[in-house]
């Protein structure tokens, strides 16, 4: 596993049937969003997704994405974060940070990695 920072302890999520989704409410702020994005040249890059548990996941595990692109199937499974092969993370939540702490560090950072990825077969872009 590379450095990715998945171990910094998880602060509970809604389940999924609680987190509310995008609503009118949130046309600024997406707008914001947006301007910070193409700002940056990552509008074609990132967007957003809703924030949400099905199940518990260990702070020493971490979700695992697979896909199967003849079938067009999507597949997300839990390993253990120090085990596993997947490398590429895909998904990222924010996390509070100190004034002056970058992104990207193992320990700490502004972001943790969600979901992760096997940069060879069954992961998006790989047919």
């Amino acid at each position: 596993m590379t450095d990715i920072n998945v171990s910094a302890p998880r602060a509970s999520l809604p389940a999924f049937e609680e987190a509310e989704p995008l609503g009118p409410q949130d046309a600024e702020f997406v707008r914001d969003l947006a301007v910070v994005l193409a700002k940056h040249g990552n509008l074609n890059r990132f967007g957003l997704c809703l924030l949400h548990d099905h199940f518990p996941i260990a702070a020493d595990e971490v979700l695992v994405e697979t896909n199967d692109s003849r079938a067009r199937t999507l597949q997300a499974h839990v390993e253990k974060a120090a085990g596993t092969q997947h490398i590429k993370a895909s998904q990222w939540r924010f996390l509070p940070h100190a004034e002056g702490v970058r992104g990207g560090e193992p320990e700490g950072g502004t972001f943790q990695a969600l979901m992760l990825c096997l940069t060879q077969d069954l992961c998006p872009g790989n047919d």
